[in-house]
Parts: C-alpha cells; structure tokens; sequence
C-alpha cells in the first residue's frame, strides 16, 4: 500500500479515519526563546523546528497591517513595549518570553468610543494577500495546512479592554461589550470566509475559556456571549467550504461546553490538558463526533518524564485515544525551557516508532 502523505494523513485523523500512522506536531510549530537556543546548540540547524522535525501540519496566517491611530490610545509606555494589530500593548514581563499586557480600550465608558476605535483592517492586500499561493505550495508538498485565528474573540475582547472590565461590562454595561465583540466578530468572519477560499484544511479557532478547575466564565455567560458569535464565524467559513475541518482550542477543562462545541461545529478539540481533563474518557464519550489534538501533558510528562515515561504515554495514547483515527499528537503547550532535550528527541522517535498503525 502507498503510505499516505501528511496531509491525506492529518485529514483522516482529524476526519476519525484510520491514517496509516498517528500524524503529529509539537508546540504548535514553535518553541519558547530558550528552547530555541537549546534546539539550535544541540541540532547545529537554523531551521525552523517544523522543518527539521518534519511535522505533518504547517499554518498559514494573516499578516499584521495595524491601522493608524493606536498610539494615542496609551500614554508613557515602559522601554521596549510593542503595540500588536489590536492596538494590545505588550511591555517586557519578568520572567522568560512573558509579557506583560496594557489595555487600550481600558478606559472607554460607552460603545460609541468602541465605535470609533482603529480596528485592524485585514482585507487589505498586505494582509492576505499572500494566503492562497501560501497554501497551494504547502498543499504541492504534501502537508496539511492551518489557517490560524488563534485568541478568536473572548481573548482578543479581554486584551482589548481588560479583564476585570469586559467581565463587568457582561452584566453591567452590556451595550459596550456587545459593541466590542460583536466588531471582533465581523472581522473573524471575514477571515473565516478568506481562509476557506485560500483551501485550507483546517480552521485553528480559540480562545481559554477555562481553568484547570473548571470554566473560567459559567457555562451559561459563555452560552450567551460567546457561543453564538463562535457559530458564526464557524457557519462562515463553512459557507465557502462545507468540510472544512474546526478545531478549538481552550487550555483548562472546558467539559461543561464540549457538547455544545460539537453543536456549532466544532470537530478537532485542543489540547485536552491530561492534567485536568481525562483524554481517554473524553475519547469514549465523544470520539463519535471529535477528534482530539495534544494529549501529551507539558505541565508533567514534557518537562518531568524521563524519555522512556514519554515512550510509554505515546504508546498509551495511540492504543486508547488513537484507536480508529481521531488523533494528532502534541505536546499541549508551548514547550517551556525546562523542557529536557532528550525529551523532545524521545516524543518525536516514539510517535515515528509506536504510532504506526498495523
């Protein structure tokens, strides 16, 4: 038998097909700053880890254009700040690659302020331009593409105007939070829409709408607020192409709403954080209806395990979780610097090893 390629791989996992062998990815096609310099020093490469690893799947993503007028929303920024597309400020954090976040909208009282505000523009050529001819040479290599609107709504919302803010606004000045999201959200149509007409294989949605004890909002707040504009823009891009793979990504556990994930379309749930979640109960209960992306805890396994520990949750997971499709193994974050070397190499030779179907 002809094995498959990547792509055919990752679209029958993802479909709860049986591929020929578990398709796989690590941290999203990317490592922390300090992981980088260990994957540099240690493989002598220059590569991007999703080449040297040859990963199954590789993203496609809008370009930043930020409009005009953001400055203005912040005053006295520290040294090194950026202003992301949003208009977020990010200063320096304390600690590794974290940054501290400064909210522009912080401060407006009313949705008319909202009304106002520069908002990105990504239909501009400079943004998007680039997607389709992106995909098709990714798609000419054989490899699954992601069209990437990670932080859909409730993250970007939240980074926008604050937490504590957008929160209260929900029960107390609903206007200006309808104002808010509901602008995020024709903007994430659109891109929805772009991202289906550029052939993408999968649509990358998502926001944490959950700690590792539970819903980070109730389930009836989400259900309200969020779970309608999330069906629109899944209904969107669904427009343009039907089978259009949705995958969703809340770190935490986010139980109390899986089936209503499954409701508005959602069909590839991230990262399912063993630590809080079980990713063989979650298997039974809606492997039906879902596949599952991650599995492979970074709080515990990644950075504690020794390599024979991650063989062995390898192997566990594709006899359980991988048992007729329905299967991307990854770590379920971005590997952290005490992420040992040796870690890495084990994950990686233990998905070529262990994750073949026979």
């Amino acid at each position: 038998m002809t094995p498959m390629s990547a792509r055919e791989g990752v679209l029958a996992a993802l479909n709860r097909r049986t591929p020929d062998r578990v398709p796989f990815e690590i941290s999203y096609g990317a490592f922390t700053p300090g992981l980088m310099r260990t994957f540099r020093a240690r493989t002598g490469s220059d590569q991007d880890p999703a080449e040297y690893f040859n990963f199954d799947v590789r993203p496609v993503r809008y370009r930043p254009v930020p409009a005009e007028g953001l400055a203005a929303y912040h005053a006295d920024l520290p040294p090194g700040t950026e202003l992301d597309e949003w208009g977020v400020a990010r200063a320096p954090g304390d600690f590794q690659h974290l940054t501290r976040q400064i909210h522009p909208l912080q401060n407006v009282q009313s949705a008319a302020e909202i009304v106002r505000y520069p908002f990105p523009d990504y239909t501009q050529p400079a943004a998007c331009a680039h997607l389709p001819a992106e995909t098709a040479a990714l798609h000419a290599r054989g490899l699954a593409v992601l069209g990437e609107l990670w932080i859909t709504i409730f993250e970007t919302a939240w980074a926008m105007r604050g937490m504590t803010e957008l929160l209260t606004d929900f029960v107390l000045n609903p206007g200006l939070a309808a104002a808010l999201l509901d602008r995020i959200t024709e903007i994430r149509r659109w891109q929805a829409r772009t991202l289906a007409a550029a052939d993408i294989d999968v649509l990358c949605l998502g926001d944490d709408i959950a700690t590792q004890r539970g819903m980070l909002v109730s389930p009836a707040l989400w259900r309200d607020w969020l779970k309608p504009r999330l069906a629109s823009i899944i209904a969107a891009a669904r427009a343009v192409k039907p089978d259009l793979i949705i995958f969703y990504h809340s770190d935490g556990d986010c139980r109390a709403v899986i089936p209503d994930l499954i409701e508005i379309g959602v069909t590839v749930l991230n990262p399912v954080q063993p630590e809080c979640m079980d990713p063989v109960a979650l298997k039974k209960a809606y492997g039906d209806r879902l596949a599952f992306w991650g599995t492979v805890g970074t709080q515990t396994t990644m950075p504690f395990g020794t390599p024979d520990t991650i063989r062995q949750v390898v192997r566990e997971r594709v006899r359980t979780v991988g048992a007729g499709g329905g299967l991307l193994l990854a770590p379920t974050h971005i590997l952290q610097p005490d992420v040992p070397w040796e870690n890495v190499l084990a994950f990686v030779d233990a998905v070529r090893e262990d994750g073949v179907y026979t």
